[in-house]
C-alpha cells in the first residue's frame, strides 16, 4: 500500500515510479468518484516478493509529485464487529497491494 500521495498523482505516475524496482503487475491510485482526484493512497503489485521488497525499500519516504510517500505491505482489513473473518487464501500472496 502506498500512502501520502498527492491529489495529482495518477495510476500511470505510480506505475512509472515503482517500475524502477521490478516488474509491476498492477498499479492503482484510489480516486474520489466525484472529483476524480487521488484520495491519497494506492496499491502496487509486483511479480515477486523480492521485487516488492525492493520497491518498498526504494520508495518509502521518498518524494513523488512533490509529496513524501510511504510504502508498506498491505494488510487485510479487520472484519466488522460481530462477523467472522474469511478463511485465508489458498495460495500465498506475491508482491504487495
Amino acid at each position: 500500500m502506498i500512502s501520502g500521495l498527492s491529489k495529482r498523482t495518477t495510476s500511470e505516475g505510480l506505475l512509472e515510479a515503482f517500475s524502477k524496482f521490478g516488474q509491476v503487475v498492477h498499479a492503482r491510485v484510489v480516486t474520489d468518484r466525484v472529483s476524480g482526484y487521488s484520495k491519497g493512497f494506492g496499491f502496487v503489485r509486483y511479480a515477486t516478493l523480492a521485487e516488492a521488497a525492493e520497491g518498498i525499500n526504494g520508495m518509502d519516504g521518498k518524494f513523488l509529485d512533490g509529496w513524501v510517500i510511504f510504502a508498506e505491505y498491505a494488510r487485510p482489513r479487520a472484519p466488522p464487529p460481530g462477523q467472522t473473518p474469511p478463511p485465508p487464501p489458498s495460495e500465498p500472496p506475491y508482491g504487495y497491494r
